[in-house]
C-alpha cells in the first residue's frame, strides 16, 4: 500500500484496450515498433513497404498509449508510447491501452511495471506451449492485475520523488564512465609519451625487422571444437593487448606444421586482416602448454637480448603503431590487410634492453594499478545498478 490515501485497484480500472487495425496497403512504408526488455521503452524494429509484411493488418499506436508485448511481458516489455512513436505501428501480439488520466499519472503507471516484481507477477500470469519462448500474458490476465493507486497528487510526489533520485544515479553513473574512460586512457597515454620522449632523447632508431629473427604466418586449415587438438588463436582471441582464451578453436597438428606453428615465450601474435581500427593488433605469447595460431596472424619472434617483446608490443598497440598500421594498410572488400613486410617496416625506437625492461616492468605495475581501479568500479556499476530497483520497491511500499 503506498500511503494512506491509498487504494489498491485492478489494472481494468485505469485501463482501457484500444485497437486501431489498419489494412496493410502494398504501396505505404511502415515504421513497426518493438518493446525494449525491462521496461526501456518502445524502439523501431524495422521499417517496411506494405509489400513486405505478411499480415494483412497493423495496429496503429499513439502517444500516451500503455503497450506491452504478449511474448515478453515476463521479461519486462511493457512500455508507454512516446512523440516518436506516435503514428508507428505494432503487430497483433501487442496489446495497446489508452489510460485513465484522471486517475493514474501515466509516469507512475511506467514505474510500477518498470520493477522485476511486477514482470515476475507477470510470468506467473503467463500461459503458453513452452515454460519461456512462448509465454503470453493474455489480456485479461494483465487487467485483472492488481496495484496500489493513491490520490494524484501524491502519485505526482512519489513519480518526482524518483526521477530526483534516477537522476542523482544517473549522474553517479556519468562520472564513473568518465573515471572509466580516464583509466582506460591512462596505459596508452603514458606509452605514447613514453616512446616520443626517448625519440626526443636519443633512443636509437631501426625498423622493427632488425629486431626480428623469426616470422610465420599462422594455418589456414578448419580448425573445430574438438579439444583433443592443439588450442589455435585466432584474430578474435586478442583483445585490448592481452590474448583472450575465450572461443578457442582446436586443430591436430601434423609434426611439420608443430615445429613451425607452436608459440614460445615472448612471441608476438600480430593480427594481419580485420577491419581498418583494428588490423594490426597484437599481444604477446606467455603461456604454459602448447598452443598455435591461425592464418589471419603472423608471429613475429624477436631477438630478446636487444628487444624486450612486451614493450614492442605495447608500441605497436599504441596510437603511433596503430597509425601506421592505419597508414601501410592494403584496403579489401570489408577488410584491410598489413602483410608482414609492411609489418617489419615499422620504426621504432629503442633504449638499451636494460631500460626496456624497466619500463615493462613500469608498465605492468600501472595496468595492475588500472585492473584493480576497473575492478573496483565495476562494484560500484553493480552498486548503482541495484539502487533504482531498491528505491522502486520502496516507492510502491509507502517507503518513499
Amino acid at each position: 500500500m503506498v500511503g494512506k490515501s491509498s487504494c489498491e485497484v485492478t489494472l481494468k480500472e485505469v485501463l482501457t484496450p484500444v485497437s486501431r487495425p489498419e489494412t496493410v496497403g502494398p504501396e505505404k512504408t511502415y515504421h513497426i515498433l518493438g518493446a525494449h526488455w525491462y521496461a526501456k521503452g518502445l524502439y523501431i524494429k524495422d521499417v517496411r513497404s506494405g509489400s513486405q509484411i505478411r499480415a494483412k493488418n497493423l495496429y496503429r499506436v499513439e502517444q500516451g498509449d500503455f503497450v506491452y508485448n504478449r511474448l515478453f511481458a515476463w521479461k519486462g516489455s511493457f512500455a508507454v508510447a512516446s512523440e516518436e512513436d506516435h503514428g508507428c505501428y505494432v503487430s497483433n501480439e501487442f496489446p495497446c491501452f489508452s489510460v485513465n488520466k484522471d486517475r493514474i499519472d501515466i509516469r507512475y503507471l511506467w514505474r510500477y511495471f518498470s520493477r522485476s516484481s511486477a514482470w515476475e507477477e507477470a510470468f506467473g500470469l503467463s500461459t503458453g506451449g513452452t515454460p519461456t519462448s512462448r509465454n503470453r500474458l493474455k489480456e485479461e490476465k494483465l487487467l485483472a492485475m492488481r496495484m496500489p493507486l493513491p490520490l494524484l497528487e501524491e502519485q505526482e510526489r512519489i513519480v518526482a520523488k524518483i526521477d530526483e533520485l534516477a537522476a542523482k544515479i544517473d549522474g553517479a553513473r556519468a562520472l564513473r564512465r568518465k573515471a572509466a574512460e580516464e583509466a582506460e586512457s591512462l596505459l596508452p597515454s603514458e606509452i605514447s609519451y613514453l616512446f616520443s620522449r626517448g625519440k626526443e632523447s636519443g633512443w636509437a632508431t631501426w625498423f622493427l625487422r632488425d629486431y626480428v629473427i623469426d616470422d610465420c604466418y599462422g594455418t589456414s586449415e578448419k580448425a573445430s571444437d574438438d579439444n583433443s587438438g592443439t588450442p589455435i588463436f585466432r584474430m578474435g582471441n586478442i583483445q585490448s593487448g592481452r590474448l583472450d582464451l575465450r572461443d578457442l578453436k582446436y586443430l591436430n597438428l601434423g609434426e611439420k606444421d608443430r615445429q613451425k606453428l607452436l608459440l614460445e615465450r615472448g612471441d608476438i601474435l600480430v593480427n594481419r586482416t580485420n577491419s581498418a581500427e583494428l588490423v594490426g593488433k597484437c599481444a604477446v605469447f606467455d603461456l604454459e602448454g602448447e598452443y598455435a595460431f591461425a592464418s589471419y596472424l603472423i608471429r613475429l619472434r624477436l631477438d630478446k637480448n636487444r628487444a624486450e617483446p612486451r614493450l614492442v608490443a605495447s608500441y605497436i598497440n599504441s596510437s603511433i603503431g596503430r597509425e601506421y598500421m592505419f597508414s601501410e594498410r592494403k584496403q579489401m572488400t570489408g577488410q584491410a590487410n598489413v602483410n608482414a613486410t609492411k609489418l617489419k617496416a615499422l620504426p621504432i625506437a629503442l633504449p638499451s634492453i636494460s631500460e626496456q625492461r624497466g619500463i615493462v616492468a613500469y608498465l605492468e605495475g600501472l595496468q595492475a594499478n588500472v585492473d584493480a581501479l576497473k575492478k573496483h568500479q565495476a562494484k560500484i556499476d553493480g552498486e548503482l545498478d541495484a539502487l533504482l530497483p531498491s528505491i522502486l520497491d520502496k516507492a510502491f511500499k509507502g517507503e518513499l
